[in-house]
């Protein structure tokens, strides 16, 4: 299965999912390509240090429909079958999800339906939950919606801070999106 991966930040994710494939844990996968929407991307370098490679493809003031084309045409050229989102802060457009259907994933610091959108950790802190977590699910036209994969439990302890909630939902979103890839390349053998 080849995967796409598409980054806007660090790649830690991407970097969890890429050594993975690699020592074997995802069989039958390898990552294709990384594509940034921006530049200076931290990971970018991540991705070239472990052979991969990368594509920029950045927004200079088009529409999201126009950047979004570009994209899918470089996926496409590498024959890509899995789009793995992975901290990539840019709106899909419609036309984009639809030309993908059903082969767009992505992870979110929540438990999907709860806290969709930017600053998930702190909208659950500030909520005051006891449970919050993340989700892997397919992406439709609505933001942070779709079909949920696998979703897993992070317990807001008393003495979190809205930072150290994020960096615990962090570890094991890099646990979780391996064990939805590993579920969706056992699904199409």
């Amino acid at each position: 299965m080849k995967i796409g991966i598409l980054i806007s930040g660090r790649g830690s994710n991407m970097a969890a999912i890429s050594d993975a494939m690699a020592s074997g844990e995802i069989p039958a996968s390898k990552v294709a390509v990384v594509i940034s929407d921006k530049a200076g991307a931290e990971g970018l370098t991540k991705a070239r240090d472990r052979g991969i490679e990368t594509v920029v493809v950045e927004r200079k003031g088009r529409s999201r429909a126009e950047h979004d084309t570009e994209i899918g045409d470089e996926l496409e050229k590498r024959g890509v079958e899995l789009i793995c989102l992975a901290g990539y802060m840019r709106l899909l457009s419609p036309e984009f999800v639809r030309r993908f259907a059903g082969k767009i994933v992505n992870i979110h610091p929540s438990l999907l339906p709860a806290f969709p959108g930017l600053d998930a950790q702190k909208q659950a802190f500030d909520a005051g939950v006891k449970v919050t977590g993340c989700t892997v699910h397919y992406v439709d036209e609505l933001l942070d919606h779709g079909p949920v994969i696998l979703q897993k439990e992070v317990p807001r302890l008393p003495d979190d801070t809205v930072e150290t909630l994020t960096q615990r939902i962090l570890n094991e979103e890099h646990d979780l999106y391996i064990a939805a890839l590993k579920k969706l390349q056992s699904e199409v053998q």
